[in-house]
């Protein structure tokens, strides 16, 4: 398997030819998903990257309870029930400082976070990730809304990658392929003068630290898409690629969910794309129709108890207050609350119309897949259609796996390994 520094070579090659593709990579906020991208890469022959952040993936276990070892053996896991052997890359999403839940909730220091982060990023790197994504632009100690300065995320990117690289040739590890950057407006890097100043200011940076070799394969920066928005800017794209695909570098793109133009991302050049919560959305939908199904059984099976599966997860997901940093300032007015930690979580809940507690639910399934209560539903909603649908995981998993199958072809990733190994 190529290290993706050299895919990322190869693709920059390739554009040169008349071929362009952009690389997929799923955020494995679920087993089902993590499995339904590896039955994807088998199905296609393409590699496949699994961008996995600290809350989903760390040493703690995340909320996925996989440690950084446990998720690279459930992609080889997989990747013998699919009998495949091509690429597939485990890879860190958003490194850095804050960026994990548990680090802004237990108001970590500067020093105690990035320690933290610097231990994770260690865990990463002798569990056999492919790729770490550096991500120094949060700074909880700056007042909010005021950006990191270009300056200092600079210095933090190089700090962490110096440390991983000293760190991996300590314990005689290979090399590893690097991304850095972030679409987020914190990080400061939206502006394009900001962007061109970052980039130039790392390269000078890891230069002068002989730190040339780690150069980043993908550099992040916003194309259009957010948290709220679903079309990609193909000018800006362009734009970005012309500035970076000089230096070896390709543009990776984040909340890629649901966006309206798939197709002009490899058209414009972008190296890659991160996809995650549409596909929760997905196995929400699938377990939902399940759920219907189930319910139907009890006409002809009045045996069956129900597994009150869609209840259970929706007690979950409230649970877990996760659902709260979604809720919008018009709905803490409607449930008189103030926007604050002290609200009523309870009055803002009873406040939401069902439209919105669905969504809320479907939105924040990823963080309670692994709940026991939901668990132990899920199992007994298996058992239940058992008699008509043997096996209902596998629905699950191929209803995300047909939604993959959108960007396979958008992207135009089918039958790529041969292309990008040559």
């Amino acid at each position: 398997m190529k290290p993706l520094n050299e895919i990322v070579a190869r693709m920059i090659a390739l554009r040169t030819q008349g071929i362009q593709l952009t690389l997929l990579a799923a955020c494995p906020n679920s087993a089902a998903v993590l499995e339904a991208a590896v039955k994807v890469a088998a199905v296609n022959n393409l590699p496949m990257l699994f961008a996995a952040t600290l809350n989903q993936v760390d040493r703690d276990g995340g909320y996925t309870g996989w440690t950084p070892q446990a998720f690279v053996a459930s992609i080889r896991h997989y990747a013998g029930k699919y009998h495949w052997e091509g690429p597939l890359y485990p890879c860190l999403d958003h490194g850095g400082p804050w960026l994990k839940d548990l680090h802004a909730l237990a108001n970590l220091s500067y020093e105690e976070t990035m320690a933290e982060v610097k231990a994770s990023l260690v865990a990463c790197l002798e569990a056999g990730y492919a790729l770490l994504h550096i991500d120094p632009t949060v700074d909880r100690t700056l007042p909010p809304g005021q950006p990191v300065p270009i300056e200092t995320v600079v210095a933090r990117t190089i700090e962490l990658i110096e440390h991983a690289e000293r760190e991996r040739a300590r314990r005689g590890l290979p090399p590893v392929s690097y991304e850095v950057g972030t679409e987020e407006v914190h990080g400061g890097l939206v502006d394009r003068d900001a962007f061109c100043r970052f980039v130039h200011s790392l390269r000078q940076g890891l230069a002068e630290r002989n730190l040339l070799s780690a150069w980043p394969c993908f550099i992040v920066a916003r194309v259009g898409t957010d948290l709220h928005t679903t079309f990609f800017d193909p000018e800006s794209a362009r734009w970005l690629y012309d500035v970076v695909a000089p230096l070896g570098s390709l543009i990776k793109g984040h909340y890629t969910d649901w966006v309206e133009n798939p197709s002009e991302y490899p058209a414009t050049g972008m190296g890659g794309a991160n996809v995650g919560p549409e596909f929760t959305a997905e196995e929400y939908l699938a377990l939902q129709e399940l759920c219907a199904k189930e319910a139907d059984m009890k006409r002809s099976r009045p045996h069956i108890e129900l597994s009150g599966f869609m209840a259970a997860l929706e007690q979950a997901v409230y649970d877990s207050m996760r659902w709260r940093k979604w809720v919008l300032p018009e709905e803490y007015a409607r449930a008189g609350q103030p926007e604050t930690v002290q609200a009523d979580a309870q009055a803002i809940w009873r406040a939401l119309t069902p439209e919105r507690r669905a969504w809320l639910t479907q939105t924040g399934a990823r963080y309670v897949w692994t709940a026991p209560q939901v668990v132990a539903a899920r199992q007994q909603l298996y058992h239940n259609l058992a008699p008509v649908i043997p096996d209902a995981h596998q629905v699950v998993v191929d209803r995300i796996a047909r939604c993959m199958e959108k960007y396979v072809l958008a992207y135009h990733l089918f039958d790529t390994v041969p292309l990008l190994e040559a």
